[in-house]
Order: structure tokens, then C-alpha cells, then sequence
């Protein structure tokens, strides 16, 4: 069959789909839920009170050492949803920007940062896929230098939140957040790769042909080894400031060998706040 300018469809050229790198931000790029690191700063604002700083600062811990499962997520997203609801948004916006470099810079891991440098580096397009509030999810993506970031989105009424998640960025929404993405920006997703921590993050994993586990929970390690997909370890967070800007050559060796031991293989985030009762 040929088209109406007379070129043969067998032999006219297919778009080539451009590659990402999609990264979760809790405990992939940084040490800590990106959510709860900013309690402090909005107990100062008047927006929590001392118990819930106290809270937030128990699940960092819990979170520390064993992440989240589904229903303690599920348990975050009402708790968040409910706590929130009245806050001004530009408020939260302007507390997020005024103590961003205060309160992240500590917590990004260097071997996070190489990676995201290396994947320019490449080519690729960087994209962070958080299931935290794209108010905080977005700046801190800036800052890292992403070229994207799409993170769960709250309803807003009157430049307010109205306690009502309009997109949770979790689970399945991450894999069709980044669908929409592939459409909109050409992404093939079977040459992607993906980084997460965390089983509840596993339907991400999946979505690209190059999953990676990074400092995997003890679930998603078991299924990341089953499955033969690398598995990393970052444990080493230092200022944002002062991230290498240009990969090494032992991190781009590692990054190549990441997408090849995916490719022969053949293929989140919060802690562990409890609602009051």
C-alpha cells in the first residue's frame, strides 16, 4: 500500500520514541519523605500543630526502616488530604521555596545525582514521578535538575485546598501519569528506565524496559532478584549545592551496565503516619 504521494508505507520511516529516565524521590533520590522533611518548617507557620511535628517525626523513622506497604499509603493520602484541607496554597508554595536548600540539600544522595547527570548525559529526559504534593514534588525536581515532575495533585478552591486528592500519584497512577507522558512527548516506554525503592512502586517498575530497584524494601528486593533487575544502593546524601555536575566515569560505566543487565533480563514513599481515632 502506498500513500497519497506515492511512497510505499513498508519502507516510510517510523518516529523513533525518545527515552526517560523516570526516578521516585522518597529514598531513590533523597533519604527521607520529601512530605514529612517540611513539618518543621510548617509547624513554624502555624499550619500543624506540635503533636502532628511529633508524628511526622516517628513514621520518618518507621519510614527509615521499612517504608510503606498499600495500606499505610492509602492511610497517608486521607491523613494528608484531611490535614490539609483550608491551607493557603501560595503560603505552602512560598514555605517550600524559602526553606527548600535548608531542608533538602542534606538529603540528596550523591550516587542519585551522578546517575540523573548521566542520563543527560545521554540524552535522556529526566523525569521524577513522586506520589509527595507537586508543590513540593516540583521545585525539588527543579533544583535537581529535571527536565519533568508530575506528583499528586489536591483540589483547590478559591486558592485553597478543599481536603480532596484530584490525582494520587501512586501505585497505578504513577504508570498512567507516565503513559501520558509517553504520548505527549514521544517517550517509548519499552526503552525507559525507572528507579524506585519500593513494592508499592512495582507497577512503575514494570511499565519500562529497564527497571532498577534502588535500596529496595525487603519485598521489592526479593522480586527485583527473582526478576533479574539491577539493584542499587545509595547511602551517601550530601549538600544539593555541591552535587558533581558532570558524571564520573565509574558512574556512566555503572549506568551502562544498569541498562544492560536490564536489557537481558528482559524487563514508594511515604512513612507510616496512623490517623487520629
Amino acid at each position: 500500500m502506498t500513500t497519497s504521494d506515492g511512497v510505499d508505507d513498508a519502507e516510510s520511516p517510523r518516529p523513533v520514541g525518545r527515552i526517560a529516565a523516570f526516578f521516585d524521590l522518597d529514598k531513590t533520590i533523597i533519604a527521607k519523605s520529601s512530605t514529612l522533611a517540611f513539618s518543621r518548617p510548617f509547624f513554624d507557620q502555624g499550619l500543624i500543630n506540635r503533636r502532628s511535628v511529633l508524628k511526622s517525626s516517628y513514621a520518618q523513622f518507621l519510614f527509615l526502616l521499612s517504608g510503606a506497604d498499600h495500606d499505610q499509603m492509602e492511610r497517608m493520602r486521607v491523613h494528608i488530604a484531611g490535614m490539609s484541607a483550608g491551607w493557603d496554597v501560595e503560603q505552602i508554595r512560598s514555605i517550600v521555596a524559602e526553606t527548600l536548600h535548608d531542608i533538602v540539600d542534606p538529603l540528596v544522595f550523591a550516587e542519585a545525582a551522578e546517575l540523573i547527570a548521566d542520563h543527560k548525559l545521554r540524552g535522556h529526559d529526566v523525569v521524577v514521578v513522586s506520589a509527595s504534593g507537586e508543590e513540593i514534588v516540583r521545585p525539588i525536581a527543579e533544583a535537581l535538575g529535571a527536565d519533568i515532575s508530575t506528583a499528586t495533585r489536591m483540589e483547590v478552591e478559591d486558592g485553597r485546598y478543599n481536603g480532596k486528592v484530584e490525582f494520587y500519584c501512586y501505585g497505578e497512577g504513577k504508570v498512567e501519569a507516565m503513559k501520558e507522558l509517553a504520548d505527549s512527548q514521544n517517550y517509548d516506554l519499552s526503552q525507559c528506565f525507572a528507579y524506585s525503592d519500593s513494592i508499592t512502586d512495582l507497577p512503575m517498575l514494570r511499565a519500562v524496559g529497564h527497571p532498577t530497584a534502588v535500596n529496595p524494601d525487603r519485598t521489592l528486593r526479593k522480586e527485583a532478584a527473582a526478576l533479574g533487575w539491577p539493584i542499587l544502593t545509595f547511602s551517601n546524601p550530601v549538600s544539593l549545592r555541591s552535587r558533581i555536575q558532570t558524571p564520573s566515569g565509574t558512574a556512566v560505566a555503572a549506568s551502562a551496565a544498569v541498562g544492560f543487565s536490564a536489557l537481558v533480563a528482559g524487563a514508594v514513599t511515604y512513612g507510616l503516619l496512623r490517623r487520629n481515632r
